[in-house]
């Protein structure tokens, strides 16, 4: 009897092992930046902006093995239309192209970063350069919130605008980009929540995080970072 206990006692032990030593293996599976596979990342900032609000989330790529030629935390003017943006957008694209090398991009968006990047793909051609699309907290359909702005750009983000009732047409996930958005139930700047899904595009709902916690929560990087490195 004390010897059969002494077994089970020594295969649990074992199985223990067991599971402890898979532990590491699992982590270091992550993916990181292939030379010959990754691309380069352009972010867009949101309204009222710039390209400092990724430091956190670019810092984790290069913790990861991603160049800095190969993080593009791009400032832009966010008073002006969208549709602007995407053009310039358009440039920067092929202007990072160029210099790395690469033949397309992966962008990472916040808020209405997501609605010029949007455009760019459907309406100049950028479905052709572009692997995948991230939005964070995306006002896709629009948001309350931009009631009570009175910039171009923020009418542009209104529920029902015309700006938007044009992006929306048709298919929201135009061509072969893969399609990502997070969403936080506790964004109090998009409203309804409802509005950063869409369809076509892999739609994860995040922890109790703001607006701007999307951008440096721990989980929805890695979430990122494994979606766009596929």
């Amino acid at each position: 009897m004390k010897r059969s206990l002494v077994t089970a006692a020594v295969a649990v032990a074992g199985a223990l092992v067991a599971v402890q030593a898979s532990g590491p293996a699992q982590a270091s599976s992550s993916p990181t930046f292939n030379q010959g596979s990754s691309n380069p990342i352009l972010f867009v900032h949101g309204y009222s902006g710039d390209g400092s609000n990724w430091s956190t989330m670019a810092n984790r790529f290069r913790t990861d093995g991603w160049p800095s030629s190969h993080l593009n935390q791009w400032t832009y003017d966010w008073h002006q239309s969208n549709a602007t943006t995407a053009q310039q957008l358009s440039t920067e694209v092929d202007r990072l192209l160029a210099a790395t090398g690469a033949t397309k991009v992966d962008i990472v968006s916040h808020s209405m970063g997501g609605l010029s990047s949007r455009y760019y793909l459907k309406n100049l051609g950028g479905t052709s350069r572009v692997d995948a699309w991230v939005s964070l907290g995306g006002p896709n359909h629009g948001t309350d919130t931009a009631n009570s702005c009175f910039d171009t750009s923020c009418t542009e983000m209104r529920i029902g605008s015309s700006f938007l009732a044009a992006l929306n047409s048709g298919d929201e996930t135009p061509g072969s980009p893969r399609y990502a958005t997070w969403w936080s139930p506790c964004d109090t700047t998009i409203n309804p929540d409802s509005s950063v899904s869409l369809s076509g595009a892999g739609n994860t709902q995040t922890a109790c995080l703001s607006h701007t916690g999307l951008l440096t929560d721990a989980t929805v990087y890695a979430q990122t970072r494994d979606v766009i490195n596929r």
